[in-house]
């Protein structure tokens, strides 16, 4: 079974983070022109939060606050789920539908190592199916 740090090694090593205290407006400016749907809150180097799409939907707009005047800490979600290196990615599935979230911290410890999200879990069964295919249909024309 995959683990996650064998995801995050094939991922980039930033990790796309903002401060709790710039507004909603940066933050939702800053996923469009990253093309990501949540960024990891993050203050002196420690998680404090995640902040999506959807918590600006539901706490933004639908309670009439205005981006450009709300701090992100207003909006994220705190405590953040988070799972380790070690983590397999049935796992952190089981852990994402259950709780209903698409993306996930890595921690090693109270350092944030990385973030995987549902697509890169998808991708990871997907090309496991893939190789296990490709076994069997070796194995039955040999």
């Amino acid at each position: 079974m995959t683990r996650v740090r064998e995801l995050l090694a094939d991922k980039p090593d930033r990790i796309i983070q903002i401060g709790p205290q710039v507004p909603v407006l940066e933050a939702i400016r800053l996923m469009a022109l990253e093309g990501i749907g949540a960024l990891l809150v993050v203050e002196h180097g420690r998680l404090l939060g995640i902040v999506s799409e959807r918590d600006y939907a539901r706490k933004v707009i639908l309670h009439g606050k205005a981006s450009a005047n709300t701090p992100v800490r207003e909006i994220m979600s705190s405590p953040v789920v988070s799972v380790t290196p070690e983590a397999s990615v049935a796992e952190c599935m089981s852990l994402m539908t259950e709780r209903r979230f698409r993306h996930l911290p890595v921690l090693d410890g109270e350092t944030l190592v990385g973030v995987v999200s549902i697509g890169d879990l998808v991708k990871s069964v997907i090309d496991e199916q893939r190789r296990e295919i490709d076994q069997l249909q070796r194995f039955i024309s040999s």
